[in-house]
């Protein structure tokens, strides 16, 4: 089981992914040696993974969530047919498995009909469908989502680590076709060195680090950290659906996002305008956000829950037996 060092490490990666070994002992306290070691030993147990990707504003795509309420003995072959696209992305069954909860990418400006029924290999065994439309996530850009709330960085030391960065100056650009075996690097190790990115790219390590720099100053390339809450000791995931007054629908969402429980938290299209996804230990902790501090928050009319049966993706990571593996491996 993961100790709070590994959460310290995790928590950092996911504010600066390809923040050197060095830095990062700096900042959370630790050897380097002891760092490098640490997160070496939960990649390799796929706990976690650092990914980099091509963002969907680059590539000028929507994203989409969908929930699936399908008939039980056809929910994980439909789930796992699912997975195998690229399109889609941040996979679960939900609700006691009778339901498959999914985000799929697709050009901006498609009908959500054309965009998701055909996506579905077996559109007969899906009893009912909603596609909601994710228009904008909550939290600063740069900032790290859920972590395990145990062992989490102090606020100055995540400035720390986010200083530096670059940050988007203008419209996500897209990337090009010498740019492809770059991104297929980075989506197989995020942290892989500028040595290792001129071999698979063929270029100089200068001419790596200026391209990933650029990628990275326009929003083209974005950094990933797939972790598996269960190995690090939260075995609870839900989905909440909020029904929230539309002028509190910003404040409620930047609260949320806050919350030590909360790893992402957006507002989307439909009966339902946030959608929050929640990390408890159990089910008894679980009660205790929901009549604390989430009953707290001033503006939510409604909600619904989908608890998580089984993770199947998420980012760039499939989900075999409890361990991150990269999509070509399944």
């Amino acid at each position: 089981m993961a100790d709070d060092l590994d959460r310290r490490i995790i928590h950092g990666l996911s504010c600066s992914p390809r923040v050197s070994f060095r830095r990062l002992s700096e900042v959370i306290g630790a050897s380097e040696q002891t760092v490098a070691r640490r997160y070496n030993a939960l990649r390799r147990g796929g706990v976690v993974r650092v990914v980099g990707l091509s963002s969907p504003a680059a590539r000028s795509q929507s994203e989409w969530v969908a929930r699936m309420r399908c008939r039980p003995d056809a929910v994980g072959p439909l789930a796992d047919s699912l997975v195998r696209r690229p399109e889609v992305a941040y996979t679960s069954i939900a609700s006691g498995g009778s339901e498959i909860i999914c985000i799929v990418r697709s050009p901006a400006g498609t009908a959500r009909d054309d965009v998701l029924l055909r996506q579905l290999p077996r559109a007969a065994s899906v009893l009912d469908l909603s596609v909601d439309l994710l228009m904008h996530p909550f939290g600063a850009p740069g900032t790290a989502g859920w972590t395990g709330r145990g062992g989490a960085l102090t606020d100055a030391q995540v400035r720390q680590l986010v200083a530096g960065r670059p940050a988007p100056t203008g419209p996500p650009l897209a990337a090009t076709d010498e740019d492809l075996p770059l991104l297929e690097a980075l989506a197989e190790d995020g942290r892989a060195s500028h040595t290792r990115l001129a071999e698979a790219t063929g270029w100089s390590a200068p001419r790596v680090a200026r391209r990933l720099e650029a990628l990275e100053a326009a929003g083209s390339l974005v950094f990933d950290v797939d972790a598996v809450p269960e190995r690090l000791g939260y075995g609870l995931n839900a989905t909440l659906w909020l029904q929230v007054d539309l002028p509190r629908l910003q404040a409620v969402g930047e609260e949320l996002s806050r919350h030590a429980e909360c790893a992402f938290a957006a507002a989307i299209s439909g009966r339902h305008n946030i959608m929050a996804v929640v990390i408890c230990k159990d089910p008894e902790d679980f009660y205790r956000y929901l009549s604390g501090r989430f009953a707290r928050t001033e503006g939510v009319r409604g909600y619904e829950i989908s608890v998580r049966v089984r993770r199947l993706k998420l980012a760039a990571s499939l989900v075999l037996h409890g361990r991150l593996i990269h999509p070509a491996l399944a």
